[in-house]
């Protein structure tokens, strides 16, 4: 009787557990929410988000608001609620802690490892995800310039305003903070171009016409078209801060 009461409170505890695609919708909203600054995420922002149709969104925000951990109005969107932030917050503190730890301990590159942490973030413990962030020195940012959650849910870093590239004229001091567009391809473009989180640049040129920003770096000088610097975040810099400065430059 004692075995099949312990067993029937651990199936209880494992029910109420979030499910893999609970964790990823709630994570997608969080992620939508931070990048928006915008509280209530659509439907077909979310469905764009996860690649999948917006009668299935609809069909897991139903579930959702149903647990407790958003809630939705139809034709408004979702808001997350205190738990559903949580049970978020925790999903992507996980992530990109394994994110950097790829990159720093088994040397993957930043494109490599947003698959691997996805397959990794709902199966590791809170426990090992601290251990490991304790290891690493609680970072402020993942390999791609994403703060990373503390234990408590604060989000770390920021303190320097990271503006688009696009948005400073020819002549300013920058150094590159995170990167928006994740894409592995365009993750290789940057890194042959020399760009990683951390690369001090001056803006050389900013030609409207030609949709491009000339770049000058330590490695050489570099152009970037205007889409793909629409997606890059930097802060600016002193004037005695130089492109050969590379103290601060993350090996990625």
């Amino acid at each position: 009787m004692q075995f099949a009461t312990i067993s029937l409170k651990v199936l209880y505890n494992e029910s109420r557990m979030p499910s893999l695609t609970v964790e990823n919708y709630l994570k997608a909203i969080l992620q939508i929410e931070l990048k928006s600054g915008v509280a209530c995420v659509s439907t077909g922002h979310l469905a764009n988000a996860l690649d999948v149709s917006p009668g299935t969104v609809t069909s897991m925000l139903k579930t959702l608001a149903e647990s407790g951990h958003a809630t939705w109005r139809p034709y408004e969107g979702v808001t997350l609620n205190e738990s559903g932030r949580q049970v978020a917050m925790r999903i992507v503190r996980r992530h990109r802690v394994i994110e950097l730890f790829l990159v720093q301990t088994l040397n993957l590159t930043w494109d490599q490892v947003h698959e691997e942490a996805e397959n990794m973030e709902h199966a590791v413990s809170d426990f090992l995800i601290d251990r490991i962030d304790d290891f690493l020195g609680r970072p402020e940012v993942d390999p791609h310039g994403d703060p990373i959650p503390a234990r408590d849910g604060a989000l770390r870093g920021g303190t320097l305003e990271s503006i688009p590239l696009v948005e400073y004229p020819a002549g300013s001091h920058v150094r590159f903070a995170r990167v928006l567009n994740q894409d592995p391809e365009f993750l290789r473009y940057l890194s042959d171009s020399g760009l990683v989180v951390g690369s001090v640049a001056t803006i050389q040129e900013v030609d409207a016409e030609a949709g491009s920003v000339t770049l000058q770096l330590a490695t050489g000088e570099t152009t970037l078209k205007h889409s793909s610097a629409e997606h890059l975040l930097v802060e600016i810099l002193p004037q005695a801060v130089t492109a050969n400065d590379e103290s601060q430059v993350v090996d990625l």
